[in-house]
C-alpha cells in the first residue's frame, strides 16, 4: 500500500528540513532538580510494565527520552494538544523550568553499551516512520522520539491518539490517518522489538 501522498511527501520533506536547518532545542534543564520533582511522575512511570487503565496500555518508558521532546510532550500535554486526564493534571501544575528539570533528569537516566545493530528487513510500512524516526526507532533527532524498544501497547495507542486527533501534530495525524489497526500494531511490533536506551526509572 501506498502510505504517503505526494503533499504530505512535501510536508514531511519541508520539517525534516526545518528541524535539520533550525538546530536542536536547547533545554535549560537541571537533572539534579528534577530527580527531586519527578517523585509524582515515578508513581506511574517508575513501575515497570505498569498498565493506564482505559484504555489498557502500558505506561510509557522515560529513562533516556530525548530532553528536547520530553519538554514538548509535557507542554502539549500542559496546553490540551494531547488528551490524557491524568498527564494533564499533574503537567498544569508544572512551570517551564519545572519541565526543563524533569526531562533533564529523565533523559540522562538511559541504559548504557546497549547494542543497537540489526540486520532484519524493515517492513515496508515502516519506511515513512524511518525518515524521522530512524529505521529501528533509535531516533537520532532530539525532538522525535525514540521509539525503539518502547512498549509494544503504547506505541499502539499514540498512533491511535494520532489518528483520532487526540494528539494534534500536523505530521503525525495526516501520517496516522493513513493506517489501519493491522498497520498500527505492526509497526508498533517492529520498533518496540529493538534495544535501545530507553529504560522505566524504578521509584526508589
Amino acid at each position: 500500500m501506498k502510505i504517503l501522498n505526494k503533499g504530505f511527501a512535501r510536508l514531511l520533506g519541508a520539517s525534516i528540513l526545518l528541524v535539520a536547518t533550525s538546530g536542536a532545542v536547547q533545554a535549560a534543564g537541571d537533572a539534579a532538580a528534577g530527580e527531586q520533582k519527578a517523585f509524582t511522575c515515578l508513581g506511574c512511570h517508575g513501575v515497570k510494565h505498569y498498565v493506564n487503565t482505559y484504555p489498557t496500555y502500558h505506561v510509557p518508558k522515560l529513562g533516556g527520552q530525548h530532553e528536547a521532546y520530553l519538554i514538548a510532550a509535557l507542554k502539549g500535554y500542559r496546553s490540551g494538544e494531547r488528551a490524557h486526564a491524568t498527564m494533564k493534571a499533574n503537567s498544569a501544575l508544572l512551570s517551564d523550568q519545572d519541565i526543563d528539570d524533569l526531562a533533564a533528569y529523565f533523559a540522562s537516566q538511559g541504559e548504557d553499551k546497549v547494542d543497537t545493530s540489526d540486520d532484519r528487513e524493515m517492513p515496508a510500512a515502516a519506511a515513512t516512520c524511518s525518515a524521522c524516526h530512524g529505521a529501528d526507532g533509535n531516533s537520532p533527532v532530539p525532538t522525535n522520539p525514540v521509539l525503539a524498544g518502547q512498549y509494544q501497547s503504547y506505541l499502539e495507542q499514540a498512533l491511535k491518539s494520532y489518528r483520532s486527533k487526540d494528539r494534534t501534530n500536523a505530521i503525525m495525524s495526516g501520517f496516522a490517518a493513513a493506517l489501519s489497526d493491522d498497520q498500527i500494531k505492526e509497526l508498533s511490533a517492529w520498533f518496540a522489538s529493538h534495544n535501545s536506551v530507553l529504560k522505566t526509572l524504578e521509584a526508589r
